[in-house]
């Protein structure tokens, strides 16, 4: 899966708080998470975040992240967080970072991985489904403070023929 041109996939650093709670706070204005516990989640040696960003019209943008966590020799993980920036959905930036932290999550070995989902959003629940999640439990009112219930979602990774793939269009590693 790749993404559009003009957008590449990175490894998120702690230096992209303000941009990643910017988009945090645009995509869920009721229960965004906190700067605080954004932080805790770049530095954590147990997540891996990961950023869309523009690389075309002067400095670049952060467009999307995404977040899972897992800790080391757990063959489970939790994708924290997805969120796109509203002007560019429907371009598959969603799809790209969920199959980025999924394949993080093969490359730690990890065997099923759970998410919660907003019970009113069908079209997050549309990508879930079709990257083989299936709903398991709900979490009424878990939402807050909307009240609104969280399905809670799980899926089996079978190891990648050959190993995970490529990490997005160029190393996550780079820190320009």
């Amino acid at each position: 899966m790749t993404l559009p041109d003009g957008l590449r996939l990175r490894r998120a650093h702690p230096q992209d708080l303000n941009d990643v709670m910017w988009l945090e706070h645009a995509s869920f204005p009721t229960d965004a998470w906190s700067a605080s516990q954004m932080s805790g989640e770049l530095y954590s040696p147990h997540g891996y975040y990961v950023v869309v960003e523009t690389t075309e019209g002067g400095a670049p943008t952060i467009v999307g992240y995404a977040g899972l966590s897992s800790l080391a020799g757990n063959p489970v993980a939790d994708v924290q967080t997805i969120a796109v920036a509203a002007d560019q959905r429907g371009r598959g930036i969603g799809r790209v970072l969920l199959t980025e932290l999924l394949d993080e999550a093969r490359r730690r070995h990890v065997q099923e991985v759970f998410l919660e989902v907003r019970a009113d959003n069908p079209v997050a629940q549309a990508m879930y489904t079709a990257f083989g999640f299936e709903r398991i439990a709900v979490r009424p009112r878990y939402y807050q403070p909307d009240g609104v219930d969280a399905w809670v979602m799980r899926a089996e990774l079978a190891p990648a023929p050959g190993g995970p793939g490529p990490i997005g269009q160029e190393t996550l590693d780079d820190r320009r």
